[in-house]
């Protein structure tokens, strides 16, 4: 009987532990914050409590290794400034970071980060300087030189945000042949192909950009988890997009409004996430809204349907992310300093409140890493 309540307990307390995760806030520095906020997160109850801070310049955004050894965030220092990428290394015993060094971006206000997954290389977005920049990286996690620098050129639709390039996101595709880079001043998506071992890895293909419907704002993509599907996020007009991806190829299929019908007030959606079961789409959307836009995926053809939204409990939603696990979905608030926690219906996708909340100044990226 002792060695069943034994085995027992242990089980529970090895399910619980394996659902413990450090959880990284990138915040903008222009007020109190002091840069990037370590917390701990139990995806078993949705709480989370302080670990580590350290200082950094605007990290607005930010990317885990896929060892979990080291941490890599943008410097966004405005864009009569150099952007710089800073790298830090991670102790998963204490939940400590510890800077190892920084680079140029490569361009000016970088706003997203990349890292592949033989960890030798990072891929950034320089929003104001309209670049995507491929940086080299150390065994040791140290920033390397930066190997290659492409320049987007044009404009679209909108005079005030689209006046020239503005580059948005790098993100690979799942086999890493591709790597899929937004930009929101020329509404175009662009494809690239990625050779790890070449030393310009980055290289154009035929028909590889993607135009989006002028004055859309591509911003950031995800991939479905089972289907060769990509959705895409479009700020300036709130909207999301579904296309099939075959071999570094887009095809629209489907384009949906991320507000309510009728909806009038200032649009700016911002980022998107599949739930782990591949069965809801997330967006959210800051502007007036202040809410996310939660769709489910139909589960052969991959179309999109509006099943509500749900009110962020602060303002200026920015990036979100949902556990591994599919039971929370924790969403960054800029503007109230605050993340909220929502736990996810597995069956209809909705949220709920759970009264948590971390208050962390201007926060506006969350990476999860399980803690063992």
């Amino acid at each position: 009987m002792r060695t069943i309540l034994l085995f027992t307990c242990l089980s529970i307390a090895k399910l619980s532990f394996g659902q413990e995760y450090y959880l990284f806030i990138g915040t903008y520095t222009h007020g109190p914050s002091l840069g990037i906020y370590v917390y701990k997160f139990d995806a078993s109850t949705g709480e989370a409590r302080p670990v580590d801070s350290i200082a950094s310049q605007n990290p607005s955004y930010l990317a885990v290794s896929p060892n979990g050894k080291f941490l890599y965030a943008v410097n966004e220092n405005g864009n009569q400034l150099q952007g710089e990428v800073s790298s830090y290394q991670f102790d998963k015993t204490t939940g400590k970071l510890s800077f190892l060094n920084k680079q140029q971006s490569g361009g000016s206000d970088p706003c997203y980060i990349s890292e592949s997954r033989n960890g030798k290389w990072l891929m950034i977005a320089n929003y104001s300087s309209g670049t995507f920049s491929a940086i080299s990286l150390g065994i040791d996690g140290s920033i390397g030189s930066i190997a290659q620098v492409i320049q987007d050129e044009g404009k679209s639709a909108d005079t005030v945000r689209q006046e020239k390039a503005h580059a948005h996101s790098a993100i690979f595709s799942p086999d890493e042949k591709y790597l899929l880079c937004a930009d929101l001043g020329t509404d175009k998506e662009m494809i690239f192909h990625f050779n790890p071992n070449a030393e310009k890895p980055l290289s154009t293909t035929r028909d590889s950009a993607v135009s989006i419907l002028p004055g859309s704002g591509p911003r950031h993509i995800v991939f479905h988890p089972s289907k060769p599907i990509v959705y895409m996020v479009e700020e300036l007009s709130g909207t999301v997009e579904a296309f099939h991806y075959t071999d570094g190829k887009l095809k629209s299929f489907q384009r949906l409004s991320c507000h309510p019908e009728g909806f009038t007030g200032q649009k700016g959606s911002a980022d998107i996430h599949i739930s782990p079961n591949g069965k809801f789409l997330y967006a959210s959307n800051r502007g007036d809204a202040n809410s996310l836009a939660i769709f489910s995926i139909d589960q052969v053809s991959g179309h999109l349907k509006l099943k509500g939204f749900q009110d962020v409990l602060g303002k200026h939603p920015r990036n979100f992310v949902i556990d591994p696990g599919g039971k929370f979905l924790l969403v960054a608030n800029r503007d109230t300093d605050n993340i909220a926690v929502f736990s996810i219906n597995e069956q209809t996708g909705l949220l709920k409140e759970t009264g948590a909340s971390i208050h962390v100044p201007s926060p506006v990226c969350l990476k999860l890493l399980r803690k063992n």
